[in-house]
């Protein structure tokens, strides 16, 4: 399967390594990507691992996966990335089966050589 992240590389070499904590992203534009296809993959576990502690409250991997299941996510399209800033926009259906774009630029905070997801602007 094709990472749902876009980099056009296998899943498997791609976002799952992540995923299964083998490896950690080493960007904020690679957390991002792994992020996105956790909600693809529906990885409530890996969405409330990677949200900052400070952020938890509220996000729990049950809320993720909730949100994961309830969202048929099409494409992802990285707009920039700056060291702990990623614009994206992530293309979806809604519950009427049209697309949507959620557009957000994400802060993100390395921390003890791992990058966190805090939290993002919506446009």
């Amino acid at each position: 399967m094709i990472c749902p992240c876009g980099t056009g590389l296998q899943y498997e070499n791609c976002c799952r390594p992540y995923h299964l904590k083998i490896q950690i992203a080493t960007t904020a534009e690679a957390l991002m990507r792994s992020r996105y296809s956790a909600f693809v993959v529906a990885d409530g576990d890996y969405l409330a691992e990677t949200t900052h502690v400070s952020k938890r409250k509220g996000s729990s991997k049950d809320a993720y996966l909730k949100s994961a299941r309830n969202t048929k996510w099409l494409k992802l399209e990285i707009v920039s990335a700056t060291f702990d800033t990623v614009e994206f926009k992530a293309f979806y259906l809604n519950n009427k089966f049209q697309t949507e774009v959620l557009h957000e630029k994400s802060n993100f905070k390395l921390e003890d050589g791992k990058w966190y997801y805090v939290d993002g602007i919506f446009y």
